[in-house]
């Protein structure tokens, strides 16, 4: 079996560790702070604001750091890292006594996290170019699975044994996570020489910026990806809730709802991303948020929802060919020696995104309404499409526009 192959199915399970067990603790998160003693409604909305934001706050600070460490060092000492520190953190999280604490821990949180991007930075620099996206497109599904499943568990295990017992457990998680990346792992990565360091660092600053130049417009496409989607999904149980006012089990069809998007990804992120690998990244990553546009002016609309399920799992297909694809354009835009830096601007990126979509979202859908977010996102995506039609360059003619600069 080919190394790149290999790496896959155990990144693919070390994904899935890893965001089950994150995933674990976020459906309760409110609750525990209100175990912690914060009774007032008002401050208990503050604090799980702070609490959710400031992990995102955190990492889109520290990715580009992790990223360009990783250029360095090798990715595969950047998941160990990640996943170590993760453990760490969440096992002091069920130990805490005050929202206080658990606010720096979920900071702490964010500055040592990076599992996920590092996993993306290894698998694209370990595969070849005719494989990438199908690699990335299958990687994405791990994350996925794990997000789907990791709620219920966590439901199950907070009701039978208490929300701190959660964190010891997701911290378990990220110690198998771990041995699975020390034990099965196999990066291919030369760690460059002192003397070559030193000769080429001025030369690699330029190139950097010559680089970053070709990227940024990709990083305003992954931005308004995440913002697009983020701006809606907190508010589903509560559109839900509209759609079905008499219903006792509001939270059970929402659930229902997020997991038929999640499986949608995950049937379709791998052929899409193999269909990258045939006919371009950037015209799949067009074709798909035009169909997400597609998929979310209906929800505006729907009565029932059986019809918004109908329409999630449309959009849970054309999701599976967002990032991945994103991914796959700067995997093949950027030298070796810098796609850990350039992966961890792209991380910041979508960790921007998930702090703005929630807050925009939010004020939106409490002044028109939630039904206008659809509207909204479906905007955001066709002008994404847009932007990424004509900002985003083709090597060849980003060459040709650099000589013409020149």
């Amino acid at each position: 079996m080919p190394l790149w192959k290999r790496n896959l199915i155990v990144l693919w399970f070390a994904n899935f560790t890893v965001m089950m067990g994150m995933s674990l603790v976020m459906p309760f998160l409110p609750l525990y702070i209100e175990d912690l003693g914060v009774t007032d409604p008002k401050e208990l909305a503050m604090w799980a604001g702070l609490v959710f934001s400031g992990t995102f706050m955190a990492s889109a600070v520290f990715a580009p750091i992790w990223g360009a460490l990783s250029d360095k060092t090798g990715r595969k000492v950047m998941l160990l890292r990640s996943a170590i520190g993760m453990s760490i953190v969440m096992a002091l999280m069920g130990f805490v006594t005050s929202v206080e604490q658990l606010f720096a821990l979920r900071i702490g949180m964010g500055i040592i996290s990076g599992f996920i991007p590092a996993a993306v930075a290894l698998m694209a620099t370990n595969t070849p170019k005719e494989h990438v996206g199908y690699a990335l497109g299958t990687l994405q599904t791990g994350g996925v699975s794990g997000q789907i499943i990791g709620p219920l568990v966590g439901g199950v295990l907070a009701h039978f044994l208490g929300f701190r017992s959660v964190f010891w457990f997701t911290a378990g998680l990220l110690l198998i996570a771990t041995v699975i990346v020390v034990v099965f792992v196999k990066e291919e990565f030369k760690k460059p020489a002192p003397a070559a360091k030193k000769a080429k660092g001025e030369r690699r600053h330029f190139e950097m910026l010559d680089h970053l130049k070709m990227i940024w417009p990709v990083l305003i496409v992954s931005f308004l990806i995440t913002f697009s989607m983020m701006m809606i999904d907190p508010m589903m149980s509560l559109y839900v809730a509209q759609l079905a006012p008499n219903a006792e089990n509001v939270a059970l069809i929402a659930g229902m709802i997020t997991a038929c998007t999640g499986i949608a990804n995950i049937i379709f992120s791998p052929r899409l991303g193999r269909l990258g690998d045939k006919i371009g990244y950037k015209k799949v990553l067009m074709l798909a948020m035009c169909g997400a546009a597609l998929f979310y002016l209906p929800q505006a609309f729907v009565t029932a929802p059986w019809q918004l399920m109908i329409c999630r799992f449309g959009l849970g297909m054309c999701i599976g060919g967002l990032m991945p694809q994103v991914n796959s354009l700067i995997r093949t835009r950027v030298p070796h020696e810098l796609q850990g830096r350039m992966f961890g601007y792209n991380t910041s990126a979508m960790f921007l995104g998930n702090l703005c979509g929630p807050n925009v979202g939010g004020f939106i859908g409490g002044t028109f309404g939630i039904s206008s977010l659809f509207f909204i996102s479906a905007c955001t995506m066709i002008s994404n499409a847009l932007w990424l039609r004509f900002a985003v360059k083709d090597p060849k003619d980003q060459q040709t526009a650099n000589a013409q600069g020149a």
